[in-house]
């Protein structure tokens, strides 16, 4: 009881952390923070340049497209770039070639229109790893098939610019047709990954299962670079669409018109379908870690202590976190419990009448040789309104408990 009263008796401390607290606390975190923004920045910056994305004819890294497009200039095909499927539309005719690098992620209704400009412009249109619904819907009659690892594969057909090339770096998804005019090449098992279509009175249309041998890592390899600018080099002018989420088309519905939901979509309906899928699949399992990782509520547990502690420094660390935490009326419960439970058994009365006023006190007041007052107050009061009352009431119980002792 006085190693308690002793540490309580020191200087209050409040239970928030100082402002110095704080920032030894967080400068670590801090510092972590503002070395990855910086890091951000500087990548940023490095890669600002000549990177504009996957397939893109003026990006010079390893997945652009600069090395083929500056190939097929030297020959004198011009090359124009699209990001609309307005303007593309409008640059197709039956001396240009199209090439649509993601048709995956036109709407169905911007396929109608794409599959109708081309159809009308006679020219030769380069489909990229179309899937089974763009195929469908781009060039009724062929079907994809799952897709196969990129390889190095012989041509196997009597397409001049597949003999021409040789072997080429081909695979990804593989195409069949249904009563079309249709050349395959460069098989990969029994189905071809590149399908020639040609459809009367309408140009034609080729598909790519994959795009990989335009890449600029790839184009020096094998016939890569004949075979692509044999296909994409037949025509005077060449359009690389790019097809992109923030294209107006993508908001007109099948009539020709405005869903009404352009210039009024949320963010939530600009973000793509996947991402939402991804992140409730994420909320799932960081729900599911969750109930793993919680605590299981149970009876309590008696464990043998490694090693023996002696009283002083429980009833000491016990004072420490009353101090910190400025829990005077818990030191002050504490401490008259404990006077109650240990007079309890001096004045003959049982542990259940500890804690009982009306029968602690008058045996307690029997046993003083002078008449004490205000024993309810100081063995069933309030708590104090300082430390210093705290200690006071400290050496008031140790007097009291001395006293009924030796009397």
């Amino acid at each position: 009881m006085t190693a308690v009263a002793t540490v309580t008796a020191a200087s209050p401390t409040s239970a928030s952390p100082s402002p110095r607290q704080v920032w030894s606390r967080t400068r670590g975190l801090l510092f972590a923070l503002l070395l990855l923004v910086a890091a951000g920045i500087v990548l940023a910056t490095a890669r600002s340049g000549d990177q504009h994305g996957r397939l893109d004819p003026r990006s010079a890294d390893q997945h652009g497209s600069r090395a083929v497009a500056e190939l097929l200039k030297d020959r004198g095909v011009s090359v124009r770039v699209t990001t609309t499927l307005d303007d593309t539309t409008a640059a197709t005719g039956p001396d240009t070639t199209l090439l649509v690098t993601a048709p995956n992620l036109l709407t169905p209704h911007q396929q109608d229109e794409l599959r109708a400009a081309t159809t009308d412009s006679a020219g030769r249109t380069v489909l990229l790893a179309a899937d089974p619904l763009s195929v469908d819907a781009l060039v009724p009659g062929v079907h994809a098939s799952s897709p196969g690892p990129v390889a190095a594969r012989a041509p196997q057909c009597s397409l001049p610019a597949a003999r021409t090339a040789g072997d080429a770096d081909t695979g990804g998804f593989r195409y069949t047709a249904d009563g079309l005019d249709t050349i395959g090449c460069y098989p990969g098992g029994s189905l071809p990954t590149v399908l020639l279509v040609q459809e009367k009175g309408a140009g034609d249309t080729v598909l790519l299962g994959s795009p990989e041998l335009l890449y600029n890592n790839r184009l020096a390899s094998h016939g890569n670079a004949s075979l692509a600018l044999q296909l994409l080099g037949s025509r005077q002018h060449l359009v690389w669409y790019l097809p992109s989420l923030v294209d107006p088309s993508a908001a007109r519905n099948d009539d020709g018109g405005d869903d009404g939901s352009g210039d009024e979509r949320s963010f939530v309906d600009l973000i793509p379908s996947g991402w939402l899928w991804g992140n409730l699949q994420l909320a799932v399992a960081a729900l599911l870690a969750a109930i793993w990782r919680a605590r299981r509520l149970g009876p309590l547990v008696t464990e043998r202590l490694p090693v023996a502690i002696r009283a002083s420094e429980s009833t000491e660390g016990r004072a420490r976190l009353y101090r910190k935490a400025n829990a005077r009326d818990r030191a002050a419960s504490s401490l008259r419990s404990a006077t109650r439970t240990r007079l309890a058994p001096l004045i003959g009365l049982s542990p259940r009448d500890a804690h009982s006023p009306s029968v602690l006190l008058p045996a307690v007041s029997a046993r003083l040789s002078t008449a004490e007052g205000g024993l309810d107050t100081l063995l069933f009061g309030p708590e104090p309104a300082d430390d210093a009352g705290l200690v006071r009431l400290a050496d008031q119980l140790d007097t009291l408990e001395r006293e009924v002792r030796t009397s």
